[in-house]
């Protein structure tokens, strides 16, 4: 028996590449990053709006902090957050009820 040559190194090499690309693009792999950036987004838009939240109520009036507060918790909806998202529509009712706005 010969020993492989570096041709047959090469081309075993490309082969499993090729492999590998094939079983990420067509099994599943692209649609999962898709699906975890999304996420991440999502995340991110949430931790933005509860940076937004906290400047509002700092600085804003009662209805504004009312307002941010459902902002903050429509994002955790959309990112999926079941807990976080409770968590600020009980922070939303309680902003508002201070507000006077019925929600």
């Amino acid at each position: 028996m010969s020993k492989p040559s570096f041709i047959d190194l090469q081309i075993a090499v490309t082969v499993i590449v090729v492999a590998g690309m094939l079983w990420f693009f067509l099994g599943g792999g692209m649609e999962q990053k898709a699906v975890d950036s999304l996420q991440e987004v999502n995340n991110k838009v949430a931790s933005d709006a509860v940076t937004r939240y906290q400047m509002v109520k700092r600085n804003g009036s009662l209805s504004e902090i009312c307002v941010e507060a459902g902002f903050v918790a429509s994002s955790y909806l959309q990112a999926k957050d079941e807990p976080s998202y409770k968590q600020w529509k009980q922070t939303e009712r309680d902003d508002c009820a201070r507000a006077g706005i019925s929600n």
